[in-house]
């Protein structure tokens, strides 16, 4: 038997996804959360074999929770379920030692044969999306990241200072490397260059 834990942000999404694989013979979903907080609660509660995971939720993203499992040494292999078919996001993911990468819009039963594949120990990751992945990298540093996603959030240079605990001056450097990099002419550019790259 598979056991799994899902974190999925949408409720009925959610509930379909738990409905869907408790009709696999072989799969057995133990819990399902709304949250990365709460689904990383439960990984370490239960043990699953697989962490079936959104990207984008409340709490840590699957991305980072993958990461976590990761650092921790832990048994459990993510999989990553998402809308997103972006190679930033997919580079992220595979770094942070997610073993499957699917789309939201598969069929069901390329979902059940993906989770099987990853308990088998491979991986189940689109092919053409998997070598457009590693085509241009993401130039971001993990901390213009940082910065950029708050900004995003509307927060000024002295909120995303306080946030972060550094000095304002620090922020606005980052903040211009990072516009930089992207060729923004303003944080907000910055910004939506690299979420439609999927570096945030």
């Amino acid at each position: 038997m598979i056991k799994i834990v899902l974190a999925e942000d949408q409720t009925m999404l959610r509930s379909a996804l738990v409905s869907l694989l408790a009709m696999e013979k072989d799969i057995e979903v133990l819990a399902a959360s709304a949250d990365g907080d709460a689904a990383w609660e439960m990984v370490q509660q239960h043990s699953p074999d697989l962490l079936v995971t959104d990207i984008e939720m409340p709490g840590m993203s699957g991305i980072e929770l993958a990461g976590r499992i990761q650092n921790q040494g832990l048994k459990t292999a993510t999989v990553i379920i998402t809308t997103f078919a972006r190679a930033g996001y997919l580079r992220r993911a595979l770094e942070a030692g997610v073993r499957g990468y699917l789309l939201k819009d598969a069929p069901t039963e390329k979902l059940a044969a993906a989770l099987r594949k990853v308990h088998a120990g491979e991986r189940a990751i689109d092919p053409e999306l998997a070598l457009e992945a590693w085509g241009k990298p993401d130039p971001l540093t993990d901390r213009e990241r940082q910065v950029l996603r708050l900004a995003g959030e509307g927060l000024s240079n002295s909120d995303i200072a306080k946030r972060l605990n550094l000095a304002a001056g620090t922020v606005r450097n980052y903040l211009s490397e990072a516009m930089s990099k992207l060729d923004a002419a303003s944080r907000i550019e910055a910004w939506r260059t690299a979420h439609q790259k999927g570096w945030l």
